[in-house]
């Protein structure tokens, strides 16, 4: 079977797809893939010996195949149009994928994509996709499975968009396996010792599964364990009070301003819900170490939010997460969340010792990865902005052996 990969990436789909093939008896034929990333581009020659061609909006010419994957990037586009129909989507990535489909009709195809866009734009964007991959001819139909029910450590939900020239495909009943980071973990790896985690531990015996955040939903902040100086137990319960209060949509009705969620409070409206006889020294004190900041509202311009000098300023809480060197603790006896590129080498590990950062190994295992798949070329971060945006490869396997089963 004569397939391509578009928006290839570290070429997760190409490996669940020969997986299905073989399990079923058959070989596949891989004749094109396509990726503009550059350090994907470098994985992508590593690991397979071609080399992706670049922007597939720039490819006219393409060889003749029977099955199109595609993990593609979710660009919004207008459903504005009566039918939603092909011309809707010009100027998407999606429309690349459609063009093709409809110039060279393979005998089927597998696209993968985050679950929101199920709800994107209220469920038009999806009609819109759904509309025209039957409209050019296929029997089209979708899913969202989740990489956890398919035997990986990790949460991750997806949506699969699937359909052949010939007859529906129809998934499968699969039974749920599961597993744990401990089975995915090296334990050999030593913890690894900062700053951040010495006064983290001075504090906490047991971190294991606990979120490290200065907004709302993390349950250790950073001045539980006085990250940026000392603080005092009436301070403690004065920065707890604030990230509270700063959600409440009252305060931006005396502010004037339009709600958002985490505003800054004036003296006079922390002294409302906090009574202190020096309470300006003790907000200035926190502000000095860095712990709140001082500043102006902000007020909605168009789609932005910019500070508003008219209004009085206020105290907020400095929330950025990526400034911390781990902001999730994993549970080596439960499963990761959702791996995002941005913040995945902030995930903790517990080890013997401490705690560290997510390996490559390990995230490469995350997705089911064959051990043989090798990163340890490119610089961290460029391998796990890959990570964090491939594809779970057991159900990429799982979907395509289904599809596969029609077609073969």
């Amino acid at each position: 079977m004569r397939y391509i990969d578009l928006f290839s990436g570290l070429g997760g789909m190409r490996i669940g797809f020969e997986n299905a093939l073989q399990s079923l008896g058959f070989a596949g034929e891989h004749v094109l893939s396509s990726e503009i990333k550059k350090h994907a581009v470098k994985a992508y020659e590593h690991n397979f010996a071609n080399t992706p061609m670049g922007d597939i909006s720039q490819i006219n010419e393409l060889p003749d195949f029977d099955f199109l994957l595609a993990g593609f990037p979710c660009q919004a586009f207008s459903s504005a149009g009566k039918r939603l129909g092909f011309e809707d989507t010009r100027g998407t990535l999606f429309f690349q994928i459609a063009r093709i489909l409809k110039d060279k009709k393979p005998k089927g195809f597998l696209l993968e994509n985050v679950d929101g866009l199920v709800t994107h734009d209220k469920g038009n964007t999806l009609t819109t996709m759904m509309n025209i991959l039957k409209d050019i001819g296929y029997k089209a139909d979708w899913k969202v499975l989740n990489g956890k029910d398919f035997g990986l450590a990790q949460s991750r939900k997806r949506i699969y968009i699937f359909g052949t020239l010939l007859n529906p495909v129809t998934l499968e009943e699969v039974k749920p396996m599961y597993t744990s980071l401990y089975e995915i973990i090296e334990q050999s790896i030593p913890a690894r010792e900062s700053e951040f985690t010495k006064k983290l531990f001075t504090h906490y015996k047991d971190i294991t599964g606990r979120k490290i955040s200065d907004k709302r939903g993390g349950n250790i902040h950073s001045w539980d364990f006085e990250l940026k100086g000392k603080v005092s137990a009436s301070q403690k319960e004065l920065l707890n009070l604030i990230l509270k209060q700063r959600r409440n949509r009252k305060w931006a009705e005396i502010y004037g301003i339009d709600w958002m969620d985490g505003m800054p409070l004036t003296v006079e409206m922390i002294s409302t819900f906090y009574k202190a006889d020096k309470l300006k020294e003790l907000l200035d004190d926190l502000v000095k170490k860095g712990y709140l900041a001082y500043e102006y509202p902000k007020r909605k311009d168009g789609n932005k939010r910019i500070y508003d000098t008219s209004k009085t300023k206020g105290y907020n809480i400095v929330s950025g997460k990526l400034s911390f060197e781990y902001n999730k603790i994993l549970d080596s006896a439960d499963i990761a969340p959702t791996l995002v590129a941005t913040d995945v080498l902030r995930l903790g590990v517990p080890v013997s010792g401490g705690i560290r950062p997510l390996t490559i190994r390990e995230g490469l295992r995350l997705f089911g990865f064959p051990e043989s798949y090798n990163l340890d070329f490119l610089k961290t971060k460029d391998a796990f902005d890959l990570i964090g945006n491939t594809v779970c490869i057991p159900v990429i396997t799982y979907v395509s052996r289904c599809i596969q089963k029609i077609l073969l």
